[in-house]
């Protein structure tokens, strides 16, 4: 683990872009557990996080039309509980940090896993995020 106050700026770079940091299993839980999409960010202090994952999230987030109804952030190596909580919905798939998920009423939909992450830019994971937010997220016309 890193000391907490390194940590705190890579938090917030997802806070302040409205993702909402849960640092517990029974957070991750409340907000998996709705009716919806939830997205779910696994971040962690590794450089492709810092350079492409938050900046591809955040670019995501600013220009989508379709939006998740949750966004949620998990932190790898330091909220371990709530970290191994989220991954158990990532049901199949090996942990992996950073990584991406998208959740349709606590099923898993979509997954970027760092292998992905890792090989692509900032604006090609935003532009990848804003398909699968357009794909899994679009809210159908009644």
């Amino acid at each position: 683990m890193y000391p907490e106050l390194m940590v705190i700026p890579m938090r917030e770079e997802l806070t302040r872009a409205g993702i909402e940091e849960t640092r517990t299993a029974e957070e991750v839980d409340a907000a998996v557990n709705q009716p919806g999409t939830t997205l779910v960010i696994v971040n962690s202090i590794c450089g492709c996080a810092a350079g492409k994952m938050r900046p591809g999230v955040r670019l995501a987030l600013a220009n989508a039309l379709n939006q998740p109804d949750r966004k949620i952030t998990v932190f790898a190596g330091q909220d371990r509980e709530a970290t191994e909580r989220a991954r158990s919905y990532f049901e199949g798939n090996p942990p992996s940090s950073p990584a991406i998920a998208i959740l349709r009423d606590g099923k898993l939909a979509y997954l970027m896993q760092r292998y992905v992450i890792e090989q692509a830019t900032a604006q090609e994971i935003a532009g990848e995020l804003i398909r699968a937010f357009d794909e899994f997220c679009a809210k159908t016309a009644a």
